[in-house]
């Protein structure tokens, strides 16, 4: 066994009669302790999101779960949009006895994460956007491609197996209806109404988000803050965990 999978439990939890899949983190901590909950991109599930996660696992109630249709958890014929995998994760929240947390996600994660505090404001006590897609001034796929190639020199190496086997598991279609869905789901007119403190968190390589938008984002926030992490690439969560966790720590201490 890894020293991953013994820090993160594996489980599965009936949400609205389908499985879905997650970990959670094994210590055990006080009541009191805060809950995170980390939130996976585009054709990925939560394994690129451990070396974070498992950084925080002894200080909080750290839950990481695969989205319906991706990872471990079951695959719905009809592939979901943004707002009904919002929809699918406040129901999930609920069925693992998660009143709220706060919330961290990585790309279209971070779209997920706007759609649940405007659908469901109960469940999200702060958020952490890492990367936040889709960017206004690139709205197609052919513009995110072409992003998404400039990244890959900036990722770790032993990243792309994992990117790799998530994106067969997806598989084509649903891998492609759910960008079209991101490039739909306009997360710049979403952010105003995050009521929430919400740090945005961009990696210096990142060609993805690049600074300006970062920089947009954060304002359209009503309490929000923007951290650069130097050096670091799009998925910031695996290629750069020491330093993403400490922001983390920081940020929900307050």
């Amino acid at each position: 066994m890894s020293v991953q999978n013994s820090i993160l439990i594996s489980r599965t939890i009936s949400v609205s009669g389908r499985p879905l899949h997650y970990r959670v983190s094994s210590y055990a901590l006080p009541p009191t302790a805060q809950s995170l909950v980390m939130v996976h991109g585009l054709a990925t599930s939560n394994t690129y999101m451990l070396p974070t996660a498992v950084r925080l696992a002894s200080s909080y109630h750290v839950y990481v779960p695969d989205l319906p249709g991706f990872g471990e958890s079951a695959k719905p014929e009809q592939v979901l949009t943004v707002s009904e995998l919002a929809d699918a994760l406040a129901a999930w929240m609920g069925a693992v006895g998660l009143s709220a947390a706060t919330l961290l996600g990585n790309s279209l994660g971070c779209q997920v994460i706007a759609q649940l505090a405007m659908r469901h404001p109960a469940c999200i006590e702060r958020a952490i956007l890492v990367g936040p897609s889709m960017d206004p001034q690139a709205l197609t796929a052919h513009q995110e491609i072409l992003r998404w190639l400039a990244n890959v020199p900036f990722e770790p190496f032993h990243l792309f197996p994992i990117m790799i086997g998530d994106f067969l598991h997806a598989g084509i279609r649903r891998t492609a209806q759910t960008l079209e869905y991101g490039l739909q789901d306009h997360i710049h007119e979403h952010l105003p109404h995050m009521h929430i403190p919400t740090l945005v968190v961009r990696g210096s390589h990142d060609t993805i988000v690049p600074q300006r938008w970062a920089e947009e984002a954060t304002a359209l926030l009503p309490d929000g803050k923007l951290v650069v992490i130097a050096g670091a690439a799009h998925d910031t969560n695996y290629n750069s965990p020491k330093e993403l966790a400490a922001l983390v720590r920081a940020f929900m201490q307050g």
